[in-house]
């Protein structure tokens, strides 16, 4: 079949996905074609793609039910506009250009005709001849034309080794012009730098470069990349005989070969052996390294410092009286524990009095005319010790002054607090420690100096830190500095069925109700269809006007991402009918993922750059400032095509810019992981509970559920799966050495 030939420049482009980079669009022809229309509608997959561009598509005709005849396209090249002025004005006036709209680029195009293209590569700084381009937005367009440029030739380039358009520019973003080096030396670096490559796309981009499946650099990289995911899912190191098996089978090799090489890395000090009976326990230097100086410092910092017990009971007691309230036996432990020491953890389950106990630490503290710094690991979770502390809490990463440089060879993240700028505090406490890992823990103990005190708060049965490490754990079993365990439920906090039976769920006890109860309900359903329709319906209808609360102040919080109960599966359900289409809203996919304006959205990593503004009812700003963190929960309140950016509310009326280029950091969250709620707070959550994987179903994962919600918890599913998840203590295995290491130190 011949296929049909049409030239034109883009004048509209309807549907783009970014992913897969299939297109809808229309081309304005220069004259009437064989169809006898001169606006002929094109849909296909497109590398690059911008309003104003000038194509020659070749497809076949098709009649489509509802949009009538349109061509589908099957090869495109563009051409080059030379001399034609009026697609030149389209191009720069379409979007492709930030800043310039089709006035501008009418004036323009009117001062430099057919040279317009030549005058912004070659010489931009002509552009301030034209009325409205200062100097600075003169340049701002020729770097910009240079990098579409750029980027169209780099999605080319890419499309010969199978990668997605979205994924070629995120490569193209990430290295600039080095990418072509980079993949023609040394693509494993792909994977570990580019958020959503893998080791087998990394490794597909090798082959196709040349590299055989037996080299010694492909061996190497794999095993890297194998250790690399092993901290992705929390281990510090692997035992050698998983690390040889993972890596061959990743490889496809014979586990000799992969064992020789890691002989090799271990001769040449890339890798690290810490032989532990018969183990042998494989880290990388730096992990190895940051083990060790974390045990050393910690021991350093476990100074005594010298407390009147006597007097400091009579602070207690007069604080009592004053704010009318009663500190157990353990509390006054953890308070004068935690004056005297120079490391203190203060561990507890909800409603055992952990902050009145740091509330009673912070006012003896302040009495004597400390300095104290307090943190947590999250915004969700400063913020809240800031309300129950009445003190100023900032995140662990603002303590640390978080700097992240871009645009060099030194680019990442680092911390301008450190041994050379130690924190200026005579007492630092951090809340929700559990989720601490050990590489924020690393960067911590470096700004502290020796002579201050560390008291770390947190609940030891909650789940894991997402990074790798069992920070808090670790240093309970090590047994070096005090460990106060708060477990009396207080009176008023006995009163909660929520923290009841979170209690009961950790002495691996069955869940209790009543008819009496008001704060916790299981509603008995025992397939995903039914389920699912319950928690829409409770979102939607039931829990709003009972709690007298709105249905995004309601979390889902499901055990799994995939899966027909998942987070993938419920949050479109969920957005249909929180948020429905309505003609009005604008939406646009990203990565796969549908948002709509009013969309209720979760920033899913720390991004520190990212500029937020507050703005008063008048639109004005009244406050700036920079960083947006994972799990910070706002909703989408403009979509904007032309601009190709997106306005995300946050907490507090923070209000933020996306690219679209950036919205892969933003994801649906009217349902989101149990792991994504740590260190969070929601008036009441809803949790869908049927079978799952072992693995997952653990009972500190049902735990941290459970105590996320301050007045309702509602578990939907089957009450079979809630008791094998009560029953299931067999938490997912971390390797993790500091506990060894702290303990081998306070030998020495």
């Amino acid at each position: 079949m011949n296929l049909i030939e049409v030239e034109g420049y883009v004048k509209r482009i309807t549907f783009r996905n970014e992913k897969n980079g299939y297109t809808v669009l229309t081309l304005q022809t220069p004259e009437t074609d064989k169809s006898g229309e001169k606006e002929v509608r094109c849909v296909g997959s497109f590398s690059y793609i911008a309003e104003g561009m000038y194509l020659k598509v070749k497809g076949n005709w098709q009649n489509h039910a509802q949009y009538g005849i349109q061509l589908h396209v099957s090869e495109f090249e563009e051409k080059k506009i030379e001399n034609d002025t009026d697609s030149m004005e389209r191009y720069l006036g379409s979007g492709a250009i930030k800043g310039m709209g089709p006035v501008l680029a009418s004036r323009v195009v009117e001062r430099f005709g057919a040279d317009t293209f030549t005058v912004i590569e070659k010489e931009p700084e002509r552009l301030a001849e034209v009325k409205g381009i200062s100097e600075e937005k003169a340049k701002s367009i020729g770097t910009q034309f240079q990098n579409n440029q750029n980027l169209r030739k780099a999605m080319i380039f890419l499309q010969d080794y199978g990668i997605s358009m979205n994924m070629s520019a995120k490569i193209y973003q990430h290295y600039g012009e080095k990418m072509y080096e980079v993949i023609q030396k040394n693509p494993y670096r792909l994977a570990e730098d580019i958020s959503g490559i893998g080791f087998k796309i990394a490794d597909m981009i090798a082959s196709r470069s040349g590299f055989s499946a037996d080299s010694s650099f492909r061996i190497r990289s794999g095993i890297e990349y194998v250790l690399q995911q092993s901290s992705v899912n929390g281990h510090c190191y692997l035992p050698e005989e998983e690390l040889v098996a993972y890596a061959a089978r990743l490889l496809m090799l014979d586990q000799g070969s992969v064992a020789n090489e890691i002989d090799s890395m271990t001769m040449n000090k890339e890798l690290l052996i810490d032989e532990v009976g018969v183990e042998r326990r494989v880290y990388s230097g730096r992990m190895y390294y940051m083990e060790m100086n974390c045990a050393r410092m910690l021991l350093d910092l476990n100074l005594s410092f010298s407390v009147d017990e006597v007097l400091a009971g009579k602070k207690i007691k007069e604080l009592e009286k004053k704010q009318g309230i009663v500190l157990d036996e353990l509390q006054k432990e953890a308070v004068i524990s935690a004056l005297g020491g120079g490391v203190t953890i203060i561990t507890g389950g909800p409603g055992t009095g952990k902050t009145t106990t740091i509330n009673t630490v912070l006012q003896i503290l302040d009495e004597e005319g400390l300095e104290v710094l307090l943190a947590a690991p999250t915004g969700r979770a400063a913020k809240r010790m800031s309300e129950t502390t009445g003190w100023e809490a900032q995140t662990i990463h603002r303590l640390l002054e978080v700097n992240v440089e871009t645009g060099s060879d030194n680019a990442g993240m680092r911390f301008e607090r450190n041994e050379q700028q130690p924190l200026e505090a005579d007492v630092i406490i951090i809340d929700e420690f559990s989720m601490v890992d050990i590489h924020l823990f690393y960067a911590l103990l470096k700004a502290i100096v020796p002579g201050s005190r560390l008291i770390v708060v947190g609940d030891v049965n909650q789940l894991p830190s997402v990074g790798p490490g069992n920070v808090l754990r670790d240093m309970i079993k090590a047994d070096f500095c005090k460990v106060v365990r708060l477990n009396r439920i207080f009176r008023q906090a006995a009163e909660s069925h929520i923290v009841l039976n979170a209690h009961r769920i950790h002495a691996g006890e069955d869940l209790v109700f009543g008819e009496d109860y008001k704060d916790f309900f299981h509603l008995e359903k025992t397939n995903s269809r039914d389920v699912a329709n319950l928690v829409i319906r409770l979102l939607v209808k039931e829990l709003p006007p009972y709690l007298k609360i709105g249905p995004y102040e309601i979390q889902v919080l499901a055990p799994m991402r995939k899966g027909e109960l998942g987070v993938e599966t419920l949050n479109p359900i969920l957005q249909g009918y929180m948020n429905p289409a309505d003609g009005k809203k604008m939406e646009r996919e990203f990565h796969g993922i549908l948002f709509r304006e009013l969309d209720k959205v979760m920033q899913v990593k720390n991004d520190y750059q990212l500029k937020w503004e507050k703005r008063n009812r008048f639109g004005d700003v009244y406050e700036q400032g920079s960083g947006v963190f994972n799990g910070d929960v706002g909703v989408v309140k403009r979509i904007l095509p032309a601009e190709e950016i997106v306005e995300i509310e946050f907490e507090e009326g923070k209000l933020a810019e996306y690219d679209f280029g950036k919205m892969d950091e933003v994801e649906l969250a009217y349902a989101i992981t149990i792991h994504k709620s740590q260190g969070s707070e929601y008036p009441a959550v809803v949790i869908p509970v049927l079978q799952g994987p072992e693995v997952l179903f653990t009972r500190n994962l049902l735990y941290t559920a459970v105590t996320r919600a301050k007045q309702c918890v509602v578990m939907v599913g089957s009450r079979a799966a809630v008791r094998q998840m009560i029953g299931n203590v067999n938490e997912q295995k971390r390797y993790s050495g500091l506990e060894k290491r702290i303990r081998e130190m306070k030998v020495e």
